[in-house]
């Protein structure tokens, strides 16, 4: 992908953000890979009027910043992300009302769905809290995150990790749908939860087979 195609990602999953109510104001942030770097959105900066030129780009070895703005004062939990799981591709970060009440509550949202453990790997952890924009958060949720492509930050909100931006803002769709879905399920009564060998056996599928690619070709 070049690099302009690279930017226009982002700047089309920030604009999707806004428009499907998974932001509010300039809070959350986008990232993607780009070789040995990785292009963010800017801080405190309004996503409908983003350009291309206002991304800023970080090295992924130095955290060193190339651009006209101060990045989201994320970097460093996305650059975590990039440095520790060589498959992720783009990162996004959202404060959704139902994924973020898991968030508050401390709990993490339930493999109660067929699809969010498809897409997701299980159930949502949450990394212990730590303050937003700190090394400390970035490893904590780093290691709450594990092979999944999702996770709750304590009292913050939600991140996805993912070979792509389109999945990545699936992903964050997808929880806080089951998020609101397992608090209305609590009000009718308990709720019921997948088997781990039922999530595996979905994973599988979904990693190996869903789609219109052929079976046993690996999903990009």
């Amino acid at each position: 992908m070049a690099m302009n195609d690279i930017r226009e990602n982002v700047l089309w999953a920030a604009n999707r953000l806004c428009q499907d109510r998974l932001v509010v104001g300039t809070w959350g942030n986008i990232s993607a890979r780009d070789g040995n770097c990785f292009w963010i959105t800017p801080s405190g900066m309004p996503y409908e009027s983003l350009t291309v030129s206002d991304l800023i780009c970080l090295d992924l070895e130095s955290g060193k910043p190339r651009g006209r703005w101060k990045p989201s004062s994320e970097w460093r939990l996305h650059m975590a992300f990039y440095r520790h799981r060589p498959d992720v591709m783009a990162v996004v970060h959202t404060h959704s009302i139902y994924a973020t009440a898991f968030a508050v509550a401390r709990r993490p949202v339930p493999a109660a769905v067929e699809d969010l453990a498809q897409a997701v790997g299980g159930s949502v952890e949450v990394a212990p809290y730590a303050l937003p924009g700190t090394d400390e958060l970035a490893k904590n949720a780093v290691q709450a995150l594990g092979k999944k492509n999702a996770v709750l930050l304590a009292n913050h909100g939600l991140v996805a990790a993912a070979k792509t931006m389109e999945e990545a803002l699936k992903i964050c769709l997808l929880v806080e749908k089951t998020a609101k879905i397992v608090l209305l399920a609590h009000s009718l009564g308990s709720v019921s939860l997948l088997s781990r060998e039922d999530i595996e056996k979905m994973r599988h599928f979904y990693l190996w087979s869903y789609g219109p690619e052929k079976d046993g070709e690996e999903k990009a």
